[in-house]
């Protein structure tokens, strides 16, 4: 039985870079399979020119989320903190950002907002590799996935199919035939 996530308000943070693009998209699909507000949020960091970019807010806005109930905000801080803090504020089930990869001095030296926003945040975070193929739109299936045998691996509406069914059946009946001779003396007469 599937198991409701209860996932009603999910957080995009963007600072507009290509590692954001499949994260935006990954955002989207899970609040139209959620049916979730889509949260839109960038912060403009503490040591760069502090007015923000509303053009490309609404940009992202409108690339990433046609049809879909929508909130967005420009925040102005140190950019893990207000991501949480916003989290909070607004009761966000699910945060959906991205990752630069940055490695060795560059992530020592610039740090990793995504590293701090797990560590700190009040819900669930998934984060979404820049490299990462772009994912696929999901398709909606009406009827339920086939189920296969767990023997053979074929289309039956069991869990065993019959064909399987009726090898361990003889199998066991082989089996037993086994014992029962093993249990008599050589040259006595078989059923």
């Amino acid at each position: 039985m599937p198991v409701s996530l209860g996932i009603a308000h999910i957080l995009f943070p963007t600072d507009f870079s290509p590692a954001s693009e499949n994260a935006g998209k990954t955002a989207a699909d899970f609040a139209r399979h959620f049916g979730a507000t889509l949260h839109i949020v960038h912060v403009v960091p503490p040591v760069t020119d502090p007015t923000p970019s509303p053009r490309a807010l609404l940009d992202a806005v409108s690339r990433f989320a046609p049809g879909l109930p929508v909130v967005s905000e420009i925040l102005s801080g140190p950019p893990a903190r207000r991501i949480v803090a916003y989290a909070r504020r607004s009761g966000i089930d699910l945060i959906v950002m991205g990752t630069h990869g940055r490695t060795g001095v560059s992530h020592l030296l610039l740090g990793s907002v995504s590293e701090a926003v797990v560590r700190h945040a009040p819900c669930r975070v998934l984060t979404v590799p820049a490299s990462l193929e772009a994912p696929a739109p999901a398709v909606e299936s009406e009827t339920e996935p086939e189920a296969r045998c767990i023997v053979c691996g074929k289309p039956s509406a069991d869990l065993i199919c019959e064909a399987c069914r009726a090898m361990i059946r003889g199998e066991a009946l082989e089996q037993k035939l086994r014992v029962e001779r093993a249990g008599r003396p050589p040259g006595s007469p078989t059923r």
